[in-house]
């Protein structure tokens, strides 16, 4: 076992062992004296700060009773990522347009994920914007220095949105606050087309749900801000909240079970995808151009 900094892919791993105990039904004590080492090495793995060998997760296998191969296929490829350090293609790629280790990280979860249950207050979420949309977004960032620097920015959000179009695509499902569909960026045309697209997205890609909160329902557990849970095949969720300067990722059984709540909440609260369609097509007619 070595010494690692934890980066995401050692805290999904760390996540996914932590799991199994529990799943097991042994406390990190128990488990620690049936696997043979210190507590405080395991605290390290469950954390992120230590990686396990191939060889040596055969032995939480057998303690912790993990008998499918799947599982154990599955386990032994984070394992090996978390060893690795191994980039995204987006990463590498964009790595000129990517300004904080943040939004790496983000990047990483988002690519990994297979569920993201959104919630958006003021826009529309990068996974379903347009370019001009999207560009008038970046550009009143007021973080760039030259129109190049917010054409790559653009370009990385645009090509993020090949996760709702992979082979096993991500199922997303977004909340979308009213504000964020009256709210005109850009000019009335790139309104128009923005959502126009919110129409066209899930017609093409039946793994992806919008709703709309109406402004009607007054106060709602959505009112403290934006928030977005990522699901994983392996693992558990991870509760991701975003400031003007960084993002923050919560883990904690109680951080989830609370956004969690505040997310269906939100869904049951909102209009269902037929009248939220009904209402999108209502506000483009609207839109004078």
């Amino acid at each position: 076992m070595v010494e690692a900094r934890p980066n995401v892919h050692r805290r999904r791993f760390g996540s996914v062992m932590r799991s199994l105990r529990r799943t097991a039904g042994l406390s990190m004590e128990d488990a620690a004296k049936l696997l043979g080492i210190g507590k405080p090495a395991l605290s390290k793995i469950e954390n992120g700060k230590q990686r396990v060998s191939g060889l040596g997760l055969t032995a939480f296998f057998g303690v912790y009773g993990v008998e499918s191969e799947e599982a154990r296929k599955k386990v032994r490829a984070m394992a090996a990522l978390s060893a690795s350090g191994k980039r995204t293609n987006l990463l590498d790629e964009y790595h000129d347009a990517i300004q904080t280790d943040s939004f790496e990280d983000y990047l990483h979860l988002e690519g990994m994920a297979t569920t993201a249950d959104v919630f958006f207050t003021q826009l529309i979420p990068g996974l379903l914007q347009t370019k001009a949309y999207a560009t008038s977004v970046v550009e009143r960032g007021q973080m760039w220095a030259s129109k190049r620097e917010v054409d790559r920015f653009v370009d990385l959000r645009l090509a993020r949105q090949a996760v709702l179009a992979r082979e096993d695509p991500l199922k997303l499902w977004c909340v979308l606050d009213e504000s964020a569909l009256r709210r005109v960026v850009g000019s009335p045309e790139a309104m128009r087309e923005q959502l126009e697209w919110l129409l066209k997205v899930p017609e093409e890609h039946q793994h992806v749900g919008i709703q709309v909160l109406p402004f009607e329902v007054g106060a709602h557990a959505g009112i403290d801000g934006a928030f977005q849970i990522l699901g994983f095949e392996v693992g558990s969720p991870v509760a991701v909240v975003e400031t003007k300067t960084t993002g923050l990722y919560l883990e904690e059984d109680v951080d989830l079970a609370r956004y969690r709540a505040a997310f269906d909440d939100l869904r049951t609260r909102a209009l269902d995808p037929q009248k939220t369609r009904r209402y999108i097509q209502n506000l483009i007619k609207d839109i004078k151009t």
